[in-house]
This record gives C-alpha cells, structure tokens and sequence, in this order.
C-alpha cells in the first residue's frame, strides 16, 4: 500500500469488479424466473398487495427499504425489464467494458445494480429474507468506488473490503460459538452435511467421511473465521513505514494478508462443493481476493496516481463507514447476537452469520397429489421439486450459486409451528395445475392436468450408508412420519 493508493492490490480490483458483477447477473437472472410465480401480479405473495399495504400508511413507508416500485406501479413487465437491464449492466462490468472509461462509469454501473436489485429484494418478503441478499448489496455498492484500470485502487476501499469480509466471517464465527452446543464439542459437521437446506452432489460422500475428519473440520472453521479474519488487516502496517522502516521492510505484512485470503478461499471452497448455499460462499471467495496482494505488480499504478476528486469520493464513502459501522461492531461482541441484521434502509455495513445452530435430523415436506375421487382410497403420486431431496435415488445436483428460492423455504417449513400462508397459495395453484408454479417444480406428475386431491406427508431423510447404496442404489433412506396437510380439494 502506498497512502491513498494500494498499488499491490490491482490483480484484487480485477477479481472484485467482475465476480460482484457476476454475481449481480446470477441473482437478477434468479429473479427473472422465479419472481413472477413467488411475489408477481398473482404470485404467492404478492408484491403489488405489500405495496398497497405500505402505500396506505407514512409509518409503513418509512418501514420499507428503498426501491423504484414505490414511485412507479408494479407490473410483472416492469420487473422483467428491471431483471434484463441488470443483467446487462452486469455482463458489460463482467467483461470489463466500464472500467476502460473514467472511474465515474463503473461507479456509475455498480450503482444502478445496487439500486436495482434493492428494488427488487426489497418487495421480496420472505422469499428474499436471507443474508446473501444484503451481502450482495454491500459488495456491489462498494465496488463503485474501486474506480477504472488507468489508475490504482483507493486504498480506503480496499480496507472497507476487508472490514465487510470480517464482519462476514467473524460474524459467522462468533454465532457459532455462541450458538449449538455442536459447535463447541466439534460434532455440528457430522450432521451439516446432510440436514443442510439442499445438499449437493458430493454431500453424502462428505457426510460419510470419519468422524475424526468431521471434528478436524469443525475446529478448521473455527480458525478460519475466528482467528484468520484479523489478519486480513495486517498490510494495513505498509502504512506505517515512514515511521517505522525497520518493522515493516519488505512485503512480509502483504503476503500475512494474502495467506489469510486464501485459508478463506480454501475453507469456502470446500462448502461449494459440499453444498448449494445459493452465491454465500461464491461472494466469500471473491471478497477474500481483496487482500490478496501481489507485492511489486503495481508499478504502473504508481505513476499513474489517483486523481483529487476521486480521493475525496473514496474518502467520503470511508467516513460514511465509520458512522455507520457502530452497530455492527458492537453486535460482534453482544451478548445477543444478531444474525444477518441490517442497521439503516441501505443495508450498508451490516451484521452476518449463519447456522448458529445445527439440526440433527431432516424432515422433508413431500407434497402428493390424486386424480381419484376418493382421498382414502387413492393413489396418491409425488411432485418433485428441483433442489429439494424426494426420490430417494436421485441424487441431488450442484445449483449454486443460482438461488432455488421455493426449494430453500420449503427447507424452513418444518422447523416452524406453523405452515406459511404462502404455502397455502402453493398448494391451491396446484390445485389449480398454474403453469408458472408448475414450471418452478423438477416434476409435475399430472403432466399439466388438474389433480382432485392434494395433501402434505412428512418423512425423515438420512443418507444410504455405503453398503445400502450397493445394494438398492439408494441415495437418501427415509421413513414416513405424519400427514402434515389432509387432503385438500378445489
């Protein structure tokens, strides 16, 4: 780092503007397809309803984050524009396009991203209530001010990177420890990996592993989010060498940085292919590039400088930080945690975690359907979902970082007291045989005609063992529990 100048962490601004952007284009082609079945004009929870609601009160629309949908009408034509115009912004950021003009064009860019996708995840409800929604925020408005390639990127913004990616993996940490019991005794991952929201291709061969394996992974985490986070800030020491030479000679403070960015590359990467946890850990690796610096590549950058008006940009946007980082500094150290928090209307500077606590054991929601007359006498067929486990001989794919929004909510159906009133939305359009609900499913065994029952029957899922998947080429075992729902009719 050279004062307002990191002149090592050029390489790092390449890999932070395209993978936000990346992961802009993933998240508004997400919404694309699943929004207008989800919170459309006749979704399951429609948004154009909540903006009525909010519309009709001062204290309801001080309530709702910002987005366009408040000043112009909702229409499903409306979102769809919105989705492929990000997705457009996105691709041309992705090749790199925005960031050969002035630094004013990628801030410009970036911008409308966030703007755009706030105005989305913001009518989202529940269908949109997860951490990674503001987490892709944050990174996209910082990622304004990383500037152009004609010059180094601020120094300031660099650091707020840093800051973002520890509050991300402390965060992480501490409600682990401050969660289950399991993560503390070193048993939370001998049953993670297959009672996680949607597993993946290689979750069974992962929750197969020894159980000494799963106690190692375990305390790996608690090191890589407890201890590594702070080390991120060790090149901050660059800045020191007027002062103290001696100390900080050579490039030993950014290769501390650099090694921290990839134990959490490492660690996330191993969740990737363990897991669909949506783009979580996809925007974790590309965060961790922001203190991976690269010592004597930055020797154009330093001719180049960073001009007084951007400096004063970047400044102000570090100044904003610092007022509005107070809550989430003091949340890491809280008694009462909070998880995936949001302190102000922009989600900016916000709290994260995740899985603070481990279920033991999966229940699965299998939604039936019956052509036949007579519910108790009928044969009754399953609807298969995408990403969600059913047939116990399939074996779950690899989605993420793509958000399968139904799937992952129907994960969260039987940990609750109560059914969601989407749910209940849910079964009437199957009733109703929707095309767009239907197209959201893997199956519909009715193949578009309407079936005359429908029901809700719980099962617990476990994984085959090694010798059951031999014998029958089972990957999931399961046992039938209750009906959830009798059945229900037009």
């Amino acid at each position: 780092m050279d004062g307002f100048a990191a002149i090592d962490f050029g390489f790092a601004r390449e890999v932070l503007q395209r993978g936000i952007a990346a992961l802009y284009l993933v998240a508004f082609l997400s919404s694309l397809n699943q929004f207008r079945p989800l919170l459309g004009e006749r979704g399951l929870l429609p948004a154009p309803d909540l903006l009525a609601w909010v519309a009709a009160s001062k204290a309801r629309r001080r309530m709702l984050r910002p987005t366009l949908f408040t000043r112009i009408r909702y229409t499903d034509r409306r979102l769809a524009a919105l989705c492929w115009a990000g997705m457009l912004v996105a691709a041309l950021l992705v090749a790199g396009l925005p960031q050969l003009a002035p630094p004013w064009v990628p801030m410009v860019c970036f911008l409308l991203l966030w703007g755009g996708y706030m105005s989305i995840s913001s009518i989202g409800q529940t269908f949109y209530g997860f951490g990674w929604e503001m987490l892709l925020l944050e990174a996209g408005f910082l990622a304004a001010f990383l500037g152009s390639g004609d010059q180094p990127p601020p120094t300031v913004v660099i650091v707020l990177f840093w800051w973002l990616l520890f509050r991300l993996e402390f965060g992480a940490g501490m409600i682990k420890i401050r969660g289950g019991r399991e993560w503390r005794d070193l048993t939370a991952l001998m049953y993670h990996h297959e009672t996680q929201p949607m597993p993946g291709p290689l979750s069974r061969q992962a929750h197969l592993l020894p159980t000494w394996f799963h106690r190692v992974e375990v305390l790996g985490n608690h090191v890589a989010q407890l201890i590594v986070p702070f080390l991120l800030f060790v090149p901050l020491l660059t800045l020191l060498r007027p002062w103290a030479p001696g100390f900080v000679a050579g490039s030993w403070p950014i290769v501390v940085g650099a090694v921290a960015a990839v134990i959490v590359i490492l660690t996330q990467l191993w969740l990737v292919v363990t897991g669909n946890f949506a783009w979580l850990n996809w925007a974790t690796v590309v965060l961790a590039f922001s203190a991976l610096g690269l010592p004597g590549t930055g020797d154009a950058g330093r001719q180049a400088g960073i001009p007084l008006s951007w400096i004063v940009v970047t400044s102000a946007i570090g100044i904003l930080y610092v007022v509005l980082s107070g809550p989430a500094l003091r949340n890491l150290f809280a008694r009462r945690q909070l998880m995936n928090a949001s302190f102000n209307r922009w989600q900016l500077a916000n709290a994260y975690g995740a899985f603070g606590t481990v279920t033991k054991e999966r229940i699965e929601f299998i939604v039936e359907g019956t052509s036949d007359a007579d519910p108790d006498a009928a044969r009754w067929r399953e609807y298969e979902f995408k990403g969600k486990p059913g047939d116990v001989r399939r074996l779950p794919r690899q989605f993420a970082p793509y958000h399968l929004r139904l799937d992952w909510l129907m994960w969260f159906l039987p940990l609750g007291r109560s059914l969601e009133d989407w749910f209940a939305v849910f079964l009437v359009r199957l009733l109703d045989a929707d095309p767009p609900v239907l197209r959201m499913l893997r199956r519909d065994p009715f193949e578009g005609a309407r079936p005359t029952w429908v029901r809700v029957v719980s099962y617990r899922y476990r994984f085959a063992t090694r010798a059951e998947h031999r014998a029958s080429g089972a990957v999931w075992v399961r046992d039938r529990r209750r009906v959830v729902v009798p059945p229900i009719g037009r």
